[in-house]
């Protein structure tokens, strides 16, 4: 029936996941795929280090594949993408694909759902590109290439930003000049993949169809909440860029604007040197001052580290309590995503500052990372729930691809 192929294209990383559909593909997408292999080349582009990959099996398995694994110390985007395509074009049972599913962060307004791309939505996509300069330009790449090296294969592309695009005005508006919002200045929240497919995943934990008011935690390197009713989204704490809300690891989060003119007109900083501040030497790295990287910061003595890792917690906890007041209560608390899904003590540090609520959290449970972490007798239910982005878009390429593309 034809392989899915997704990629999920970042600044120093090429993730991708491939799928097999059964011939059954009328069937609910969910039932009808099986992942065949995940892998993810890293450290792309960095003079740092050396670029790395790793490859796993539908078991999850680590699978070794020279031609892969050997890489010069310096690689960059395009050449990683090359080398997969290569490995995919040579290797008997993968010489077939029905479609390629991108995750492409910015939808700007007209894009509220995947859509096949063509020549000229490419091109629509591109002129988004400021408002997410560095993200946008690396999900559209492999895009582009694609379509020059096989133009008959259906792309699909999937957008961060289509899971909020339905939120009330009021949530998405900023007290800005109509003229501005009507530019399209106006709040788009991100992570939507990975809190689209919570909104899927979580009814099924719950052995139950209506989920009520869930703020869901997408706590990773770049990190944000959603509230969301009934699988809805109804308020996010990223708005118009991926930097707005929490402290992350590398990026501020929040701050007043002000203080950004401060740094411009008074501190002489240019606004590309802003801009490289916030995004990349700001959050969990900047005020811890050792690293952008949660388990390193909780394992470290330093009390910079101590004070990084209680500023991220405090702002999750104001930002819930916010998130809870726009749903008119809390019913599900849900933890995704790197930190999320592996940080006992975050997790445990968010839920007692959460006790107002009603949440009581089972610290034996926490500690072994179960899926349920509050107590039976807990008024707001507390679960992790890993995060699955790449299925998401594979689940959106097979409902938009309906018959396989022909040989890769």
């Amino acid at each position: 029936m034809g392989d899915i192929l997704v990629l999920n294209s970042g600044s120093s990383s090429l993730k991708f996941a491939l799928y097999t559909r059964s011939p059954a593909h009328h069937r609910p997408a969910s039932d009808a795929l099986g992942r065949r292999y995940r892998g993810q080349f890293s450290g792309l582009g960095d003079s740092r280090g050396a670029a790395r990959f790793a490859l796993h099996d539908a078991d999850d398995r680590p699978i070794e594949v020279p031609e892969l694994a050997t890489l010069p110390e310096r690689l960059d985007r395009q050449a990683a993408l090359e080398r997969l395509l290569d490995w995919i074009e040579r290797t008997p049972d993968l010489d077939e694909l029905a479609a390629v599913g991108h995750r492409v962060v910015h939808g700007g307004r007209h894009y509220r759902d995947p859509v096949v791309v063509d020549e000229a939505i490419l091109g629509e996509l591109e002129g988004l590109n400021a408002l997410a300069p560095l993200h946008q330009p690396f999900g559209l790449a492999p895009i582009r290439r694609l379509a020059e090296r096989h133009p008959g294969l259906p792309q699909v592309a999937c957008f961060d930003t289509a899971f909020h695009a339905r939120q009330a005005d009021v949530a998405r508006h900023f007290a800005l000049p109509r003229e501005l919002t009507r530019r399209g200045l106006i709040r788009y929240g991100f992570h939507g993949l990975s809190y689209d497919y919570l909104s899927r995943e979580l009814p099924r934990v719950l052995g139950q169809p209506r989920t009520g008011r869930v703020v869901a935690a997408h706590l990773g390197n770049g990190a944000s909440l959603c509230a969301m009713h009934d699988g809805q989204s109804v308020a996010s704490t990223m708005g118009f860029t991926a930097i707005e809300g929490l402290p992350m690891g590398t990026r501020s989060g929040s701050l007043d604007p002000g203080l950004v003119l401060h740094l411009i007109r008074q501190e002489g900083m240019a606004p590309a040197d802003v801009e490289e501040m916030l995004y990349k030497r700001s959050g969990l790295l900047g005020v811890s001052g050792l690293s952008g990287d949660m388990h390193e910061l909780l394992t470290s003595s330093a009390p910079e580290a101590r004070e990084a890792v209680e500023l991220f917690v405090y702002r999750i906890v104001r930002e819930i309590g916010s998130l809870a007041a726009a749903l008119g209560g809390l019913d599900h608390l849900v933890f995704t995503a790197g930190i999320g899904e592996h940080a006992a003590p975050v997790r445990d540090a968010v839920c007692r500052g959460c006790a107002w609520l009603g949440l009581t959290l089972d610290d034996a449970a926490n500690q072994h990372h179960a899926t349920r972490i509050s107590r039976d007798d807990s008024r707001v239910g507390a679960w992790v729930i890993p995060t699955d982005e790449e299925r998401m878009i594979a689940q959106y390429c097979a409902g938009l691809i309906t018959e396989p593309a022909g040989s890769f």
